[in-house]
């Protein structure tokens, strides 16, 4: 066995070992009943009430506010400032997080996890949230092929529970 397959091997490995954890104690969406294709809370809040324009205006995730706040594909976002929410109304398919805000690894597994707001990362201009640091560097072992992946079973996935498929 040559070099690369070993190393090719190892990292499969990690990989699955990394992501049966998520598997095997799922952290389930806010709402494990809920058919939307975006993570919610019962309130219908999403990304936990984070705002999603400061990840790319300020680089880090800060804490919304309601008195500043929208609905977008049916889910409420809250923002920072009025100059985030004024920036998410003209784009918000810019500054919403992929896959509703599920946790992106999850998807790519088939599965609709919990995203932690303050497990980010950007990738060509998009937002994507995990469910823990663990599964975040599981996901970014291989951010092309886990969100081709993902990108593939998201349509399948998006209207289903996530209790239905954890």
């Amino acid at each position: 066995m040559n070099s690369r397959t070993v190393l090719t091997t190892v990292a499969a490995i990690g990989l699955a070992l990394a992501t049966a954890s998520a598997v095997t104690s799922p952290a389930l969406a806010i709402v494990p009943n809920s058919t939307a294709a975006v993570n919610t809370d019962t309130a219908g809040i999403a990304i936990h009430g984070y705002d999603a324009v400061s990840y790319f205006k300020d680089g880090k995730p800060q804490q919304g506010n309601a008195r500043f706040s929208t609905t977008y594909e049916g889910a409420r976002y809250q923002f920072a400032s009025a100059d985030h929410l004024k920036a998410f109304k003209a784009k918000p398919a810019a500054y919403a997080p992929g896959f509703g805000g599920f946790c992106a690894m999850g998807v790519a597994l088939e599965k609709k996890l919990d995203g932690d707001p303050m497990v980010w990362k950007i990738v060509d201009g998009k937002l994507y949230l995990n469910v823990n640091k663990d599964v975040q560097t599981a996901w970014q072992r291989d951010i092309p092929g886990n969100l081709a992946k993902a990108n593939q079973t998201w349509p399948a996935i998006k209207d289903k529970t996530p209790e239905s498929l954890n």
